[in-house]
């Protein structure tokens, strides 16, 4: 059996399976709207249906390119728990919703989610709820979704949003990764495809609505920890808050792949993460620390060396959280070691690393207790009473971003069977 990998910030994933391999679906409906288009993966619940009874819409995350029906369908089956089976068998007909492209803008995805709602409705045979959410970024688009269905008083007959370690106040990618990477675009990257395709990830529609700090180029520059979100991010909020916010009609439901004892993952602040030295580019990244720290600093061979500095940070790497995943279409990297991985390929020498991962949901993001700007509240104990959720869990240990296990799992099944 394959080795379980994640895909870049979005959901579990597995292996590319064997092209003979049966799909694992019942039927798969084609989506589409003016602005992009879709594919909804669906599961009955028995072998003699022909339509949902019980639907349960999860959609996928954020990843490059277009959502792979079996990869998502592997990841949640074929790990720690099988997610999907457990739902049929409890009676439930899972509904995977994909993208054609899944760096694209939240409310862009989440009209093709609107659709898979409406056909799922249009599909049902009886009266049963649906129950709508997803994973990561999926999350956001199905909230979006699901708002906007009310702020235009559309009928979406759901009981029960679902969201699984999404960033409902902002994810973290540390702010020296990001400008590393566009640092080697923009100096190694212009006709290199692997160079350039985490900038790119960085700088598309999704991610600029998603990360709670931004940056678009490897310039100089000292950021302050009021600053640095993206004008995408702002204006998403505010389309956001037009819609209502959170949909009003059914109970809101939540899980979090970090810990909600304050506890974090032992990742020190202000510590050396990467080191590279080479011929053709010299490179230093630190962990996020608070006061003012140099978190970059980078330098091609005939240049200055390029500086990113941070004032009043969180320390956000080690905080309580989804760990930020490994990215399979960049090799055995993340974050830290996406950059040590970089710095590699164009010195043609490894590059020293510390540590290779850092949180990228903070739990309080993830269960929409607090702002991530808030070093006390990230490092809290998680008051139910704090949260925007009706009722969530959180993992017992900080464990990597959007991975299904037995204990978020059964806890999900067991809420849906509630209803």
């Amino acid at each position: 059996m394959s080795k379980p990998v994640v895909n870049i910030w979005g959901t579990p994933e597995r292996a590319e399976p064997s092209a003979a391999q049966a799909e694992p679906w019942d039927t798969k409906w084609d989506l589409r709207n003016p602005a992009t288009s879709g594919t909804a993966w669906v599961f009955y619940s028995s072998s003699d249906q022909t339509a949902v009874q019980r639907p349960v819409i999860l959609s996928d995350g954020f990843a490059p390119g277009a959502s792979n029906g079996r990869q998502l369908y592997d990841g949640l089956e074929n790990g720690a728990y099988p997610f999907i089976s457990t739902l049929r068998e409890a009676g439930f007909d899972v509904v995977l919703l994909g993208y054609a492209d899944r760096t694209a803008s939240i409310p862009d995805n989440a009209a093709v989610a609107i659709e898979c709602i409406m056909r799922t409705i249009a599909d049902r045979v009886g009266d049963a709820p649906l129950t709508v959410g997803g994973f990561s970024m999926g999350g956001l688009v199905t909230r979006y979704a699901l708002a906007k269905m009310e702020r235009q008083r559309m009928s979406h007959e759901t009981a029960t949003y679902l969201s699984y370690d999404t960033p409902h106040c902002g994810a973290w990618l540390p702010l020296g990764v990001q400008a590393f990477a566009h640092f080697v675009k923009e100096h190694w990257g212009s006709d290199n495809q692997l160079l350039s395709a985490y900038s790119d990830l960085v700088n598309s529609p999704a991610a600029r609505q998603m990360l709670r700090w931004h940056l678009a180029t490897a310039t100089d520059t000292t950021l302050d920890v009021a600053a640095g979100q993206h004008q995408d991010r702002t204006d998403f909020l505010n389309a956001l808050e037009r819609m209502g916010d959170w949909p009003q009609i059914p109970r809101l439901l939540g899980v979090a792949n970090g810990t909600g004892t304050g506890t974090g993952n032992s990742i020190p602040a202000d510590d050396a993460a990467m080191a590279a030295l080479g011929p053709n580019v010299s490179a230093q990244l630190r962990t996020q620390g608070p006061g003012r720290q140099t978190v970059a600093q980078m330098a091609e061979a005939r240049e200055a060396p390029v500086s990113i500095n941070t004032t009043g940070f969180p320390e956000l790497d080690g905080a309580p959280g989804g760990l930020f995943p490994k990215a399979p279409l960049l090799g055995d990297a993340a974050n830290f070691g996406m950059a040590a991985m970089l710095a590699g390929l164009v010195n043609g020498d490894p590059a020293e690393l510390t540590h290779n991962t850092s949180t990228f949901v903070p739990t309080i993001s993830a269960v929409a207790s607090a702002d991530i700007d808030d070093h006390n509240a990230l490092y809290s104990k998680v008051e139910r009473e704090e949260s925007r959720l009706h009722d969530f869990l959180c993992a017992t240990s900080n464990e990597g971003h959007t991975v299904m296990t037995r204990e978020l799992g059964e806890w999900i099944v067991a809420k849906l069977q509630e209803a």
